[in-house]
């Protein structure tokens, strides 16, 4: 990577009914997904919406 490059390492991911599992968008910081998750799930539907960071070698983990 180099300092041209930008980095959006957090996921905001949204379970739906069915338990199928998109992912929402990708950001910047941990606080700026969490605000996009939060803003979703506000909306009062059944869908979930969580935060995962993606590692080093491209695999996301559970925030």
């Amino acid at each position: 990577m180099n300092d041209g490059t930008i980095t959006l390492p957090w996921l905001v991911i949204r379970q739906d009914d069915n338990g199928n599992r998109y992912r929402v968008g990708r950001y910047a910081t941990r606080a700026e997904a969490q605000k996009i998750a939060d803003s979703l799930d506000s909306r009062g539907h059944k869908q979930l919406y969580w935060v995962e960071r993606i590692g080093q070698n491209g695999s996301s983990s559970a925030d």
